[in-house]
């Protein structure tokens, strides 16, 4: 077996070294355009995870680096003048240039062949010539530039600009500063490394960095290997009171943006991508320099499980892939919540620290407590009671807690008439503890309705079915009972179907009608006489369905909207009928209940609603009357392209309730207690809603406070099922493991901070 790997950064001598290690007949020759003492960059952080990893691969490598490392517990968030320190984390650092060192030292005592200062050949030279072809080129990767049609390569270049340094202040932790500025908000990115050096990065959005002074002509047009001077200055000067005295170093440090790297296929022949080459993930999650080395062990181990080259490498890719975009989703998010920093620096500092600590939706309420109680508690003002049992006012509304039951499509209904299992499923939901209720999908018309067995309230027979589940609901809970009603539009099951424009949804469906004054008019009687009756049949909260699709989503979206009159032809045009059926039904709708609108914050489309439309659209809808945005996405074209995961859309809520002050509720894939304690305690919403998890566990919000070990007044069981609100016992729970340690080991400490052992002087 003749190996090829380009590039001799940590993850190709890793490689190379465990290639090597696992087999030692096989040639491996390494190509690195640098000298071996040439490095950029400064320190490189490792999770005990990798380091795991790397201890069971090679020993030799994780002790060597073990005995430099700079190891320390704490996350320091510094904000308007405050320092907030949350432990209990555990980090390990060491310079990167200690780092290569060490793994040239093991690829020469392995006997691997690496060429330094040589550029490497092509790849489809070496690919002819060697069995195998690692390519750990960078991000710039000339073999995946070779071959555009098949890596398929998407470069996502953001507008903000970042500068990686240096200092000789030597942090005790990792530690995120927070300036704000008359010209905009900066942040760092600062850890220890060794005994003298720590990294520190300063990142900014594009304007800021324009009106701070930054984009000056220091900073263009610099040689391969120089430092924006001009810039590091700056630098010094704005963060003086953090540095205490202490300079900023550069090692080809210059203002960049930051690029995530994602490929369609990592593998081509007998070549494959590793390390920047493959995937990158945005620095304030993790180090590029870990997923690198973590890649290099999988494929090592691929290679020496599978029999043939393609086989490895497929394995290595499927492995692989899952593990690097559930870490770039994290990083996705972490990325946007510091572009858009300033939406939370008004925050309480307590609520901002927990807000930035938790920006990436892996770390959360639950995994923060446990590591640091004293700091959750610092922020959860109302400990031991757990965020999401905090009561809420919505509208004229008290709720008990913050949990949802979203409106769920039931399809159950008779001629628009809610029976028996409609009755049940609601009547179960408020039992099972949410402080709102939301009845799904119910047609203001005949024909609005989505499917034969979509409930309605257009009449006096549909009313009182309602009203006995209503009935049913308030006699045995005081949890609050909403409606969401809608008109379907040309997501209708039947009859002549009526939207905004034209359009079909697809290829195959019928074309709708476009909606003329006369059909408007009617959509608004229709509205308004539902919400007269659901407010007769007793609904405490009333919900209009204006996204996925639906008649008045359709208004809203460019995509669906193609009206050239009035009611179309620009974003004033396109809200101003769903500002119409929202104000008439304002007029009606009672003070006292709650009212409130559910909108696709984004199509998922290209040229449909984004962000900013999001934000206008919400802000319009709060002045007109609504008291809270339930905010979805999608659904709104057949040809969407969303981005599934855990808590996808809270981002939009958050955006929404920061922007505009308005309360939110966050809905999609939000499933365990932890997430809604996380949302709550951060700000990203005030409420969240659950869907497929109350289908899964109509007593879900009992649950979790079981588990949580809350009994109070947010969580009430129904006297009839008192006696099932403990955990029953299972299998062995009751066995009580005896001792079989000597000597007791002591917890580790919840703050460690980095002391260096020796004192770099001030300058």
């Amino acid at each position: 077996m003749r190996v090829a790997v380009i590039g001799g950064g940590p993850g190709g001598l890793y490689f190379a070294a465990l290639a090597k290690q696992l087999s030692p007949q096989w040639e491996v020759t390494v190509w690195e355009r640098n000298a071996p003492d040439d490095t950029f960059g400064f320190g490189v952080v490792f999770s005990d995870e990798t380091l795991d990893g790397i201890a069971q691969a090679d020993p030799v490598v994780h002790a060597a680096m073990s005995e430099e490392f700079a190891r320390w517990s704490d996350i320091d968030v510094r904000h308007r003048g405050r320092t907030l320190t949350s432990g209990g984390h555990g980090f390990a650092a060491l310079g990167r240039r200690r780092l290569l060192g060490i793994l040239q030292d093991r690829c020469a005592a392995l006997e691997v062949d690496v060429r330094y200062r040589t550029q490497a050949p092509p790849a489809d030279q070496l690919a002819a010539e060697y069995d195998l072809v690692v390519a750990c080129d960078g991000v710039r990767s000339a073999t995946r530039a070779a071959h555009p049609d098949i890596f398929v390569t998407d470069l996502d270049e953001r507008a903000g600009r970042y500068m990686w340094l240096g200092t000789d202040k030597v942090f005790e932790a990792f530690t995120f500063i927070v300036e704000e500025r008359d010209f905009g908000t900066l942040q760092v990115h600062a850890y220890p490394y060794d005994d003298t050096r720590s990294t520190f990065i300063v990142e900014m959005d594009e304007d800021t960095w324009r009106r701070g002074g930054f984009a000056g002509p220091a900073g263009h047009d610099l040689p391969p290997g120089a430092s924006d001077e001009e810039g590091i200055r700056r630098c010094e000067e704005i963060f003086a009171a953090h540095l205490d005295g202490h300079r900023l170093l550069p090692n080809n440090s210059k203002w960049l943006r930051f690029t995530t790297v994602r490929n369609r296929t990592w593998r081509h022949g007998n070549t494959v991508l590793l390390g920047d080459a493959a995937h990158t993930a945005h620095f304030s999650i993790g180090s590029g320099t870990k997923l690198a080395m973590e890649d290099a062990l999988a494929l090592a181990a691929c290679l020496h499980e599978h029999p043939d080259v393609p086989g490895a490498l497929a394995a290595y890719e499927a492995e692989r892939r899952p593990v690097v975009e559930s870490t770039q989703r994290a990083a996705q998010a972490s990325l946007e919540w510091f572009e858009n920093i300033d939406r939370y620096t008004g925050q309480d500092p307590h609520q901002f620290a927990f807000n930035l600590l938790t920006r990436s939706r892996r770390v959360t309420y639950d995994g923060l407590r446990s590591r640091d109680e004293e700091f959750t508690s610092s922020v959860n003002t109302s400990a031991p009671v757990p965020p999401m049992f905090r009561p809420f006012r919505l509208g004229g509304l008290r709720l008990r807690n913050r949990v949802v039951a979203a409106p769920i499509a039931l399809s159950t209904a008779r001629d628009g008439i809610p029976g028996d299992f409609d009755l049940v499923h609601l009547g179960t939901q408020a039992l099972g503890g949410p402080a709102l209720v939301l009845a799904g999908m119910t047609a203001v018309s005949a024909g609005g309705r989505t499917d034969a067995g979509c409930p309605g309230l257009w009449t006096d027979e549909q009313e009182a079915a309602w009203r006995r589940i209503t009935g049913f609901v308030h006699d045995r809970t005081d949890a609050c009972l909403g409606i969401q009603l809608t008109h379907a539009g040309r997501r209708a099951s039947d009859g002549p179907l009526l939207a905004a424009s034209a359009l079909a949804w697809d290829e195959h469906g019928p074309v709708p009608r476009e909606a003329t004054r006369a059909d408007m008019d009617l959509v608004v009687r229709d509205f308004v006489r539902a919400a007269e009756r659901a407010n007769r049949a007793g609904f405490d909260a009333l919900e209009l369905q204006y996204g996925h699709g639906h008649l008045l989503s359709g208004f809203l979206s460019p995509l669906t909207n193609r009206r050239t009159d009035e009611y179309g032809d620009g974003p004033a045009g396109r809200l101003r009928f769903p500002l119409e059926v929202l104000g008439a039904v304002r007029a009606v709708w009672p003070a006292g209940k709650a009212l409130l609108v559910r909108i696709s914050a984004t199509d998922w489309a290209e040229g449909g609603l984004g962000e900013a439309d999001a934000v206008d659209i919400a802000r319009a809808l709060g002045a007109a009357g609504a008291d809270a945005i339930d905010v979805s996405t999608g659904e709104v074209v057949a040809h969407e392209r969303p981005r599934f995961g855990r808590s996808y859309q809270t981002p939009y809520a958050d955006l929404i309730r920061n922007a505009t002050g308005l309360a939110t509720i966050a809905v999609g894939a939000i499933s365990t207690y932890d997430d809604v304690n996380s949302v709550v305690l951060a700000g990203r919403a005030d409420l969240c809603a659950l869907g497929r998890a109350q289908l899964h566990d109509p007593l879900w919000t009992l649950h979790a406070a079981t588990a949580q070990g809350y009994r109070g007044p947010a969580a009430p069981w129904a006297r009839s099922w008192a006696a099932g609100s403990g955990r029953p016992p299972a299998g062995r729970s009751d066995r009580v493991p005896p001792r079989l340690e000597l000597l007791r080991q002591a917890a580790p400490p919840v703050h460690r901070r980095w002391r260096p052992r020796v004192t770099a002087p001030a300058h």
